[in-house]
């Protein structure tokens, strides 16, 4: 009996020292588990981007600066006036018949702000002369040959597309006068032919306007110069940013002479729009286009300059904050090891691959917005993206909302200073005597840089810029 009791308490003891060791064993390993880092696996979001194409609309005011010089001016109305310009036959009305050849080129300049012009002209007249009395008459005819120049002065001015001239003979120089006799009298022909003059200025008034308004019908020269000039450009073909131009309404300032030169403006009211991942919406219509005679309202242009930075340029950029850096709060470090971003229903998604207290990738999730001073994207309501179990909030909560998270928050920044560079230099090269075709040029200037709307494509961050400024638009070469 002695014997089982001692073999029972040996039992016993041996037991009891199994279960000490299992306690120690344990011990030991919750101890170790608190005193290292837990491992935890979050819920990634996956990236996800509107299908939408994304549009920016700018309603601008865009200076066409014309010049005309007289010389072209001179040239183009040689063209439309040549050979006979009048032609009278009918010899009893007033006994003369009359028919005027423009015999050399008509010499044009400015003066005093009008155009002045000498046309030669070359006359044959057939001149009736003689008496009628008392019922008998007796009359004969003369043909004379003239030759001479008249000098007109003209007033110039834009109206529906065209150039118009007011026109008024100011006098003819005769290079002679042949005379003839009459009833025993020397009578200069260009007195008897003076009647037929008074009509035959009028008309040759008329005929040096409709030469001219024919030579400078705008209309055509703009706008096929416009419908070049607002064929979308791909700006950006790496990431597919377009940037079109729609003119709206045309207005004709009044014109100037001087220097040889007739000089107007045509003002263009315009949409500008920046279109990423397809063309512009905007369509040109010439045939809507109207020429009004007013001033626009406003001087500036307004355009959208994309500033386009990658995802991996993106988090390269933000790394940058993190370099170095071990995130401290109490007993509690982690160190931020690298960083992806991506687009996700609008908002930017940093993913966060960390080491320390606790180890694994975390997501944080905020809206991208642009920072003017620093030239920078900073993300706003930004916050942890947990799984459906909050299993990341139940095990680090001092992580989610403690001092570490928002040390971290303030690192989720990146610049794009040296991106917006690189817009503005683009916008810069279409300011800068930019030639879609050859006779247009376009120069001009950026007077500011406001931010606007920043977008996530698949591809890339677009931060779209608004830049106002003054551009011209020359229309030059005349042919």
């Amino acid at each position: 009996m002695m014997a089982e009791v001692l073999n029972f308490s040996h039992q016993l003891n041996t037991v009891r020292n199994t279960y000490s060791v299992c306690l120690l064993l344990t011990s030991l390993l919750l101890t170790s588990a608190c005193s290292t880092s837990s491992k935890i696996a979050a819920l990634k979001p996956e990236p996800n981007y509107s299908s939408a194409i994304v549009y920016d609309k700018q309603e601008s005011y865009l200076n066409l600066p014309l010049e005309i010089q007289v010389a072209d001016l001179q040239n183009q109305t040689n063209k439309y006036l040549s050979g006979l310009i009048y032609d009278d036959q009918v010899l009893e009305d007033d006994n003369v018949m009359l028919k005027v050849w423009k015999e050399s080129p008509i010499l044009i300049k400015e003066n005093t702000g009008k155009l002045e012009m000498a046309l030669p002209l070359k006359v044959w007249a057939k001149v009736r002369y003689g008496i009628e009395k008392f019922g008998f008459s007796a009359y004969d005819t003369r043909e004379v040959n003239l030759n001479g120049i008249i000098r007109l002065n003209s007033a110039v001015n834009i109206q529906n597309w065209k150039l118009v001239t007011n026109t008024q003979i100011q006098e003819i120089d005769w290079v002679e006068s042949p005379s003839i006799v009459v009833m025993g009298k020397n009578v200069p022909v260009t007195y008897l032919i003076n009647p037929a003059i008074s009509l035959f200025k009028g008309k040759i008034s008329k005929k040096v306007d409709e030469a001219i308004a024919k030579s400078f019908d705008l209309k055509p020269y703009v706008l096929n110069a416009l419908e070049q000039l607002s064929k979308p450009v791909e700006v950006n073909p790496d990431y597919k940013v377009w940037l079109g131009i729609q003119p709206l309404a045309m207005f004709a300032s009044p014109t100037t002479l001087a220097n040889k030169k007739i000089s107007f403006n045509l003002g263009m009211k315009a949409y500008l729009e920046t279109a990423i991942n397809s063309q512009p919406t905007v369509k040109f219509d010439k045939n809507q286009l109207s020429l009004q005679p007013a001033a626009p309202n406003g001087t500036d242009f307004k355009a959208s300059i994309a500033g386009v930075v990658t995802y991996a340029n993106a988090a390269a950029l933000m790394q940058k904050n993190f370099a170095g850096q071990k995130f401290e709060s109490g007993k509690r470090a982690v160190t931020v090891n690298k960083i992806d971003l991506w687009g996700k229903d609008g908002k930017l998604i940093v993913a966060v691959n960390m080491s320390g207290s606790v180890n694994g990738d975390f997501y944080l999730s905020g809206t991208p917005k642009y920072n003017v001073d620093k030239k920078e994207i900073y993300l706003d309501g930004i916050d942890f993206v947990l799984d459906s179990k909050n299993k990341l909030l139940k095990t680090a909560d001092w992580l989610v909302h403690g001092l570490i998270a928002k040390k971290i928050q303030e690192s989720c920044t990146f610049s794009i200073a040296d991106y917006l560079n690189n817009g503005q230099k683009t916008m810069a090269a279409y300011l800068s005597n930019y030639q879609p075709i050859k006779g247009i040029n376009v120069n001009g200037q950026m007077t500011e840089l406001s931010p606007g709307q920043i977008t996530l494509t698949p591809q890339a961050i677009v931060a779209m810029m608004v830049a106002k400024g003054k551009v011209s638009i020359k229309i030059d070469g005349l042919e």
